[in-house]
């Protein structure tokens, strides 16, 4: 396999070692990193208990801004949630000979996001302990659910993409929970045997694996690109000033896409460091993951031209009134947005030796994260501070509670990912162990052949 050189092809007792390190006991650094996001996690819950208990009064949302950072977080999430599963499943039917270290972690990231950015809707409707207004069942009142309403569009959205991005991550991992298996012991043994579902490896289950991998990856595609789209949708389908327009749908998909690659190579980058996976994460996962993210800097930045340029050219009173305030109050946010997004990410990432560098391409991805959050906090705000009549017009800043929330929205993320790391094998073992047995040339018969894929072959030598 392309960069992977240096792990072992020989001894699959030693790859599965290198590459499950993260499975190792729990040290103390371990447990006092995991036991911070934990309390700040809780904080975070304490304050929406307190939010909940006190009334949204402690938010900064008021009249006319009646969507704010709450809001903003949920687009965000849910747009980084499209790196794992939505990129995972382009590589596969695409046959990137790269992506298999990457696919996991890519993976798992996809399905913490969702969890995360799921619950901000339910932070945000106020009562609380009516959250079932936002699911589609039967009632004899018919007032609710309301089929026009964007609470109910994203629950069912939400709720559909996470259930398949479980179960392709689940099914993704079953010959690695095999080898675990067959390579574990006391508790973890039985944990890893449950979960294994009795996967040996032979030739019928491992040809239906790919058959239904490869199912799998053109069935949540579609589903991916829906989820954005529709939280787009949310927007788009009101007659709010800088919301009601067709492009909103491919935009937020291409923002998605966009953020969740940064998100991965952030991910990745810890992973490398933490667990010493230099040998499987090389500069090659970092300078394709580093080509795309050029890319959707490019889409990005046309998409925000061909946005900007219809409103400028039909000057719109109400339209452009939205965008003039970007050089107001909201000054700061835009700047973020464009350089963040675009003014420094497109021209560094065209040069080879950012893309090679990982702590370039580290801190090219951290600005892309701040400029989508940006971006996403523009949306969701301006619109509604600069809404129609000037005479309602208010400016918006969050409070100490929804910084809070906050924060504790991004702990809990990391606190899954950390546990999720230290119970399950963090990277694709059994796609790693198969491209390096199809990089691997054999003697046969006095001639060297490039050796015939086998997947069988590669999971049972990996079971010892």
């Amino acid at each position: 396999m392309n960069g992977s050189d240096h792990l072992s092809r020989t001894d699959p007792g030693a790859l599965y070692r290198e590459l499950s390190r993260s499975n190792l006991p729990a040290t103390r650094r371990w447990y006092a990193v995991t036991g911070l996001l934990l309390l700040v996690t809780l904080w975070g819950v304490g304050c929406f208990v307190y939010m909940m208990m006190t009334g949204m009064g402690v938010t900064g949302l008021n009249r006319p801004v009646m969507w704010g950072a709450l809001i903003a977080s949920f687009v965000f999430w849910i747009g980084l949630s499209h790196s794992g599963t939505l990129i995972s499943a382009i590589l596969r039917l695409t046959n990137a000979t790269w992506r298999a270290p990457i696919l996991r972690g890519a993976e798992a990231m996809t399905v913490f996001a969702l969890m995360v950015g799921g619950l901000f809707p339910l932070i945000h409707i106020g009562r609380n302990w009516r959250f079932y207004y936002m699911l589609p069942y039967p009632n004899s009142r018919q007032l609710w659910p309301n089929l026009r309403s964007p609470l109910m569009w994203d629950a069912v959205a939400i709720n559909t993409y996470l259930i398949g991005s479980l179960t392709f991550l689940y099914f993704g991992m079953i010959p690695d929970l095999a080898i675990a298996r067959d390579h574990a012991t006391g508790w973890r043994k039985k944990f890893y045997t449950v979960l294994a579902l009795g996967f040996r490896g032979s030739h019928n289950e491992w040809r239906r694996y790919h058959v239904a991998s490869t199912i799998f990856a053109i069935l949540i595609i579609p589903v991916a690109v829906s989820v954005h789209s529709i939280v787009g949708w949310d927007f788009a389908m009101a007659k709010v000033p800088g919301w009601h327009s067709t492009i909103f749908a491919p935009y937020f998909v291409t923002g998605a896409i966009f953020s969740g690659l940064a998100g991965v190579v952030l991910v990745m980058a810890v992973l490398r460091k933490v667990y010493r996976l230099e040998n499987a994460l090389t500069t090659v996962q970092f300078e394709n993951l580093g080509k795309l993210l050029c890319t959707m800097s490019l889409l990005w930045g046309y998409f925000y031209f061909s946005e900007f340029l219809t409103v400028w050219y039909n000057r719109n009173p109400e339209e452009w009134e939205v965008y003039r305030s970007y050089g107001g109050h909201f000054l700061p946010l835009w700047l973020s947005m464009v350089v963040c997004n675009f003014v420094v990410p497109f021209p560094l990432l065209c040069m080879r030796r950012v893309r090679r560098s990982i702590p370039a391409l580290c801190f090219v991805s951290f600005l892309v994260i701040v400029g989508m959050y940006a971006e996403r906090f523009l949306i969701v705000v301006t619109s509604l501070a600069r809404r129609n009549d000037p005479f309602i017009w208010h400016n918006y800043f969050p409070t100490w509670v929804e910084f809070s929330i906050l924060a504790g929205a991004l702990a809990m993320f990391l606190l899954l990912y950390a546990v999720f790391a230290k119970l399950f094998p963090i990277m694709a073992v059994s796609d790693i162990q198969e491209r390096l047995f199809q990089a691997t040339d054999r003697v046969v018969g006095g001639t060297t052949v490039e050796s015939i894929a086998r997947p069988e072959a590669s999971v049972e030598g990996g079971h010892g």
